[in-house]
């Protein structure tokens, strides 16, 4: 049955963490998943979160650590002592051991990496330390298992065994030569199946996908989503086998990635969750809100030159929220269309065959949306038909300038190593504002003749 939170679940805890009964808490904790684990603590406040983390054992609380939100983690660990926090870390596989460490001050850092016992451990974490957090290299883990090509099968065996006691879960058995470059990967089928006078050499497979330590960890996602693989393995600059990423860490990227681009698309610059405190809040949203303020005078004063149009045919005014929501709606269509296959990696043919793409099914769907607008402007509002071309012709005009802007800017940007996603928010809809009312009266103007 699956787990569920309940307040009076919560209120025991409570209870018992005020009462310091350790054996009853420990017995609430013995049987749960350490995501139901982080769900509860989530409801804790910090000392009761804490005192938890205190009382569990490494194993469990290293895991429980991973799923909780980055901020509740990063006041936990501030109640913990480097010596704590090591003896958390060591249970965890070297890339979230890396993770949780990077999250610390340059101080706690290298008290944490002084107070750990393995040397291997804290070697490897201090290398997995140089690399950029969203390359290969920041993704990877150290723990994995490979093989020389010039074992025997049955000499293989033991250093196989040996080395999976470290391995959470082994999607792939790799071949290094005595440089230890990767050579290739081997079928734990053939391994079983080889007669054991074999050698590696003779069975393995030397087709075998891999990143560099430098890839791009977008890149490394596209690239385990085409092939479908479960892990890929790193290599360095010398070809050496260094790690391995697997598909929990690259889906965790994914998310991340995900969170950040939508919210990036609805106008927030940082990073933030609902308890994020005010002023992180303030310096997240406020820029765009100012850019978006800054937009809507500059539209006051494209209004603002047509006046006498307004005098003279002042039902234009009311078709002024419909103008710019069309464009603000169709440069978001486009430029969403456009981020997402510029983030996937299935963006097709040169830019002018996709802005050629963009700009036909704009025209279509502008003449369509036009030809009601014709005549629900005349039959349903009683307009004149001079009014109704007018506004008809404007609307196709401006899904086309809309789409124009919602196509180029991202991949512009994307050219300039800025993040697309910039232009699905407030950037492409006030800029489309802005240009919506400019065509619009442009064109009134020159069939109305004020």
């Amino acid at each position: 049955m699956p787990f569920q939170l309940t307040k009076e679940l919560i209120e025991k805890i409570e209870f018992l963490i005020e009462e310091q009964n350790n054996q009853e808490l420990l017995l609430h904790f013995e049987d749960l998943h350490h995501a139901d684990i982080a769900e509860i603590l989530d409801e804790l406040n910090l000392d009761e979160a804490t005192y938890i983390i205190k009382l569990l054992d490494s194993d469990k609380t290293a895991e429980v650590l991973m799923e909780l939100d980055e901020n509740d983690r990063e006041k936990i660990l501030n109640n913990l002592n480097a010596k704590e926090i090591a003896n958390e870390i060591r249970e965890m596989d070297t890339d979230d051991a890396a993770d949780i460490i990077s999250e610390l001050t340059e101080e706690v850092k290298e008290q944490v990496i002084n107070n750990l016992q393995d040397e291997q451990l804290a070697k490897d974490i201090k290398e997995l330390l140089r690399y950029d957090e969203d390359s290969a290299g920041g993704l990877m883990a150290k723990e994995l298992i490979k093989v020389n090509e010039n074992w025997s099968i049955t000499g293989c065996m033991a250093e196989m065994r040996a080395q999976a006691e470290n391995v959470t879960r082994v999607h792939s058995i790799y071949v290094v030569d005595n440089k230890g470059k990767l050579k290739g990967r081997l079928s734990l089928k053939d391994l079983i199946t080889a007669p054991s006078n074999a050698h590696i050499e003779d069975v393995y497979i030397d087709k075998v996908d891999f990143v560099n330590v430098h890839t791009e960890a977008e890149e490394v996602a596209r690239v385990m989503q085409k092939y479908d693989l479960e892990a890929i393995p790193v290599v360095d600059e010398m070809n050496r086998l260094v790690g391995r990423i697997t598909i929990d860490d690259i889906l965790d990227f994914v998310r991340e990635e995900a969170d950040k681009d939508y919210q990036m698309a609805a106008g927030i610059s940082e990073d933030i969750d609902t308890s994020a405190s005010i002023p992180q809040m303030i310096r997240a949203r406020l820029p765009w809100l100012i850019l978006a303020l800054l937009g809507g005078f500059v539209a006051v004063k494209v209004a603002g030159t047509f006046e006498s149009a307004m005098d003279q045919f002042g039902v234009l005014f009311f078709f002024i929220p419909l103008i710019a929501a069309m464009a603000g709606n169709v440069g978001v269509q486009s430029s969403a269309i456009i981020v997402q296959g510029l983030a996937n990696g299935t963006l097709s043919g040169s830019v002018f065959q996709r802005l050629f793409k963009e700009l036909g099914l704009s025209l279509l769907n502008g003449i369509i949306l036009a030809i009601i607008l014709f005549l629900s402007s005349h039959f349903l509002l009683g307009h004149p038909y001079i009014i109704g071309l007018t506004v008809s012709l404007s609307l196709i005009s401006v899904i086309l300038i809309a789409s124009f802007i919602g196509t180029v800017v991202p991949i512009v940007l994307d050219r300039y190593k800025i993040d697309p996603a910039l232009a699905t928010g407030p950037f492409i809809t006030t800029s489309n504002d802005i240009f919506g009312l400019l065509i619009f009266f442009t064109i009134a103007k020159f069939i109305l003749g004020f």
